[in-house]
């Protein structure tokens, strides 16, 4: 059996982080929502999605196909409800389409807004389901602790340093990881260091919290609980309740809070977001399908910043920004509270960031990561984001 990994409205609601991907593709917890299926029902993924995303993500269909709503996070009572549907059965929690299983002739067919052709099949549980960008963050503690049971599972940690001080023994060390002279608490919640991952001296971590594969956390680093470093990042400073999805750097001070950064980001020094109003209210983003900003019913809420976005150093991101895919954010002040896809500038001066521009720094970052190429498919990906992105540049 295939799985298939559909997207469905959510990939609206999630912009401009879903610009470049399914949303299955979003890191929350250890894993990607797309590797926790994959690992749990040990089938291989395929995607169903934008068009102009399919050359990247591409779907494979078999004699028989699991669809799978790319915005859900599994748990056991989900598979145990999905793994009983019969074909063509759909099961559905308050409207949201779960899951369906398909021939080969109907998957080809298949449409994430059409349930009349599906026996719905009700269900009643609970689940986690990611459908705005702060939903990731939020829910984020809560999914490294699932994924850290899961890809422990019958697993023995690899050695730490007797150099570092750790309370509590929820904390997995794979292969390759090292860390020195730091503190690591897991009495709140448990702490993964990936492989090959780094933890620099006199770093003071906190649980729940996930180092990937490759990554680092640099000398006196403070992380507090909900933080998830995706692999090939390099992290400093202070960081609360952050998700990096990969190949993103926030290597110096400052302060990084209750936000998302997609790949290819990087944080200048010094730079630091707010997180909470000074005067306590409820937090709003810019939404892409209102163009209008969205309450998000969160006292804190910090940075969305979307893939290849960057700052220089001393940025100050006021609480609940909007970053886009591609833009570049520079100079004094408080910049806007949502800078469009490719802008180029900040407070007080806002301009184009030229694709040919933008997609030379792309290539030069690429080249820096071995075994990453800047390919035909990420420049078409960016040249349809940049023409979809249009209407948002007002400048």
């Amino acid at each position: 059996m295939a799985i298939i990994l559909f997207d469905d409205n959510a990939h609206q609601t999630l912009q401009p982080l879903s610009f470049t991907r399914p949303v299955a593709d979003m890191r929350i917890g250890i894993l990607t929502i797309a590797e926790k299926w994959t690992k749990r029902l040990s089938l291989s993924h395929s995607f169903h999605t934008q068009a102009y995303l399919q050359g990247k993500f591409p779907i494979h269909i078999e004699e028989r196909n699991l669809f799978i709503n790319g915005s859900v996070c599994p748990d056991d009572d989900l598979l145990e409800a999905i793994e009983k549907l019969h074909g063509n059965e759909a099961l559905i929690k308050d409207g949201l389409f779960i899951a369906v299983k398909l021939n080969g002739t109907d998957a080809k067919s298949f449409d994430a807004n059409n349930l009349s052709d599906y026996k719905p099949v009700n269900y009643s549980g609970n689940f986690i389901s990611i459908k705005y960008p702060e939903d990731i963050f939020k829910h984020n503690p809560a999914e490294i602790r699932k994924d850290f049971t899961l890809v422990t599972k019958g697993r023995s940690s690899a050695g730490i340093s007797s150099t570092n001080t750790i309370m509590g023994d929820d904390i997995f060390v794979e292969e390759g990881a090292t860390a020195d002279c730091s503190i690591f608490n897991t009495t709140i919640g448990p702490i993964y260091l990936g492989k090959n991952s780094q933890v620099w001296e006199a770093s003071a971590i906190r649980g729940s919290f996930a180092l990937c594969d490759n990554s680092q956390v640099k000398m006196g680093s403070k992380i507090y609980s909900g933080t998830t470093i995706g692999p090939f990042c390099r992290v400093g400073g202070e960081v609360n309740n952050a998700v990096l999805w990969g190949y993103s750097s926030k290597g110096h001070e400052g302060y990084l809070g209750n936000s998302v950064l997609g790949e290819w980001c990087n944080i200048g020094a010094d730079t630091n977001n707010s997180n909470l109003k000074n005067n306590y209210t409820e937090v709003k983003l810019w939404d892409y399908a209102t163009q209008h900003f969205r309450k998000t019913g969160l006292q804190f809420c910090g940075l969305i910043m979307a893939d290849h976005a960057k700052c220089g150093i001393n940025t100050m991101f006021n609480t609940g920004t909007v970053v886009g895919v591609g833009a570049n954010v520079f100079g004094g002040g408080y910049p806007p509270n949502f800078i469009p896809d490719f802008g180029w500038g900040g407070k007080n001066h806002m301009e184009l960031y030229q694709l040919d521009k933008m997609m030379e720094t792309a290539q030069r970052v690429y080249d820096r990561r071995e075994g990453r190429e800047f390919d035909a498919n990420e420049k078409a990906i960016l040249q349809t984001v940049f023409e979809l992105t249009k209407l948002y540049r007002r400048f």
